[in-house]
């Protein structure tokens, strides 16, 4: 593939996102129901709950393009670690270092927090004390997906917020792009998710950006002989170097995961990956490696088989470790425990 600059616009931080709701039927998702979890949870105790989770991240999602991605990444850093439960959401005191401050959580954008405290809000008022933060957080995670270009899949309902919440308990149990594809693997696995639905969850960064300090080593300096990974596109790795040259100044400095439509929720990041231009070690490795080949293959040219698979993988990933009654409580903030 012949790479040229127009190809490469993912040092542009911000741009406008054009959004494309997909109404995909649900007729593949398996019928997995953890206790207590229906679609139809909140019909009589607020009948409102989708209209406004729906309106609230529409109005974000126009107002702030990167909301979506934002969500999507939140999700994944509250869920994977011990269900969701919204403990992601939650603030430190001077008696306890949440999760949201250990150091691979530092990084979340704000724009994830800030539409599930908006809906949060709204829903207060509709209908006070009654949806929990963990189920506004899903439902939130499946509408913005679905309005960048993704899949709809179904979100069941009636999860309960996490009563801990600790820094502590993160390190080594969420992926990092600085990991070994064994460990990666072995993550997921612990969880429950096969080589295929991981791969399948890492299309999520389809949308989004990584920060220039992740992958830094791999672009600067790479080795006595080589200024960068030779798995990357040199091309790539060339602008790449431009894109963050000033990062040790600007710690914020970031790059756009998918080079060719970073706004949109498709197949195009599997597509890239045999081109070199996966920004993270992570991501190139799910191509060079021989377990996770075949699936980057699939989906790079099978864009409705991605789509599948990652509604299914979300699906089990939002219901996988849930809180259900005396096991959680309905936070009437989602930053703080109620007590």
């Amino acid at each position: 593939m012949a790479l040229t600059a127009a190809a490469l616009p993912f040092f542009v931080l911000v741009s406008s996102i054009c959004i494309d709701v997909s109404s995909a039927s649900q007729s593949h998702y398996r019928q997995i129901r953890p206790p207590q979890l229906t679609t139809n949870y909140y019909q009589k105790s607020c009948p409102r709950f989708e209209q406004i989770i729906q309106d609230t991240t529409t109005n974000k999602q126009i107002s702030s393009p990167t909301t979506a991605a934002a969500t999507l990444r939140l999700f994944f850093h509250d869920a994977l670690l011990q269900g969701c439960d919204a403990s992601v959401l939650i603030s430190s005191t001077p008696f306890n270092k949440a999760e949201r401050d250990a150091d691979i959580n530092l990084s979340l954008p704000g724009d994830g927090f800030d539409v599930v405290v908006r809906a949060k809000t709204a829903l207060e008022l509709a209908c006070p004390g009654v949806v929990s933060c963990a189920d506004i957080l899903a439902v939130a995670t499946r509408n913005l997906v679905t309005m960048a270009g993704g899949p709809y899949y179904p979100v069941r309902l009636g999860r309960r917020d996490g009563l801990v919440s600790k820094a502590s308990a993160v390190q080594g149990n969420l992926p990092l792009p600085t990991m070994s594809l064994s460990e990666i693997i072995k993550i997921f696995g612990s969880r429950g998710f096969s080589v295929q639905e991981m791969v399948a969850l890492s299309g999520a960064h389809t949308i989004g950006f990584s920060h220039c300090k992740e992958f830094s080593s791999n672009i600067y300096n790479y080795s006595s002989a080589l200024e960068s990974d030779p798995s990357y596109n040199p091309r790539f790795a060339a602008a790449l170097r431009n894109a963050c040259a000033d990062y040790k100044k600007n710690p914020t400095l970031s790059v756009f995961n998918d080079v060719m439509s970073p706004n949109k929720f498709d197949n195009k990041y599997f597509q890239n990956l045999p081109e070199g231009l996966g920004v993270l070690s992570s991501d190139r490795m799910l191509y060079s490696d021989g377990r996770t080949r075949p699936y980057v293959e699939l989906y790079a040219k099978d864009q409705d088989a991605f789509f599948k698979a990652f509604g299914l993988a979300m699906q089990k990933l939002s219901e996988g470790g849930v809180k259900t009654g005396g096991a959680g409580e309905i936070r009437r903030r989602c930053d703080a425990f109620n007590n």
